[in-house]
């Protein structure tokens, strides 16, 4: 892996932990020789990563949509800062920039980020590990409506799978260090059911 896409909010959460993990990842990921990549904003999680990354000496690409940019949300302090004419364009760009995807605690826009990469690995588009960081839990509901998916047949267990969980940052990069993507198609048949 060469950088490590985190999708994260535009804000810091009602939690001290949310920030605290945010910075153990950034430093984390610098250690073992990772690029951030990154929505390329000065606020929230998405500012608290990329300055710990640049404070660990790391390389930072934030990617942010001119209209964000313009509104002053954009991080000027990066490695590289690459201005796009929309959200597609990011997403796209973010993708092909990274080896891997991680999200840490965020709303709607995370969780949106987060389910087109999965999604996309699903469909054998990218052959790149995701997951997410769960800080205190934030993610345990995610869990339990993708393992109802497999339950109701929405879902294989192989591409549930895909999506890994770990609340510890080293343990979440040793499992995309060592991750093999599923060769399952996506579409289940009636009669599997």
């Amino acid at each position: 892996m060469k950088r490590i896409c985190v999708f994260a909010g535009s804000s810091v959460g009602r939690r001290d932990a949310y920030a605290v993990a945010a910075r153990d990842l950034a430093t984390l990921a610098v250690a073992r020789g990772y690029g951030v990549v990154y929505g390329g904003g000065r606020v929230g999680l998405m500012g608290v990563l990329a300055d710990a990354a640049l404070a660990a000496g790391g390389e930072v690409i934030g990617v942010i949509p001119s209209a964000l940019a313009t509104k002053e949300l954009a991080h000027r302090g990066l490695t590289r800062l690459e201005v796009v004419a929309s959200m597609h364009e990011r997403k796209a760009l973010m993708a092909e920039l990274a080896s891997a995807f991680l999200a840490l605690p965020g709303g709607v826009g995370t969780l949106e980020e987060l389910f087109e990469v999965v999604t996309w690995g699903q469909l054998g588009l990218h052959r790149k590990p995701c997951g997410v960081l769960d800080v205190e839990g934030y993610w345990n509901d995610l869990g339990r409506m993708l393992d109802r998916a497999v339950e109701e047949s929405f879902l294989r267990l192989e591409h549930r799978r895909m999506l890994m969980v770990e609340t510890d940052p080293a343990r979440l990069l040793d499992r995309f260090e060592s991750y093999e993507p599923p060769d399952t198609p996506k579409w289940i048949d009636r009669d599997e059911v």
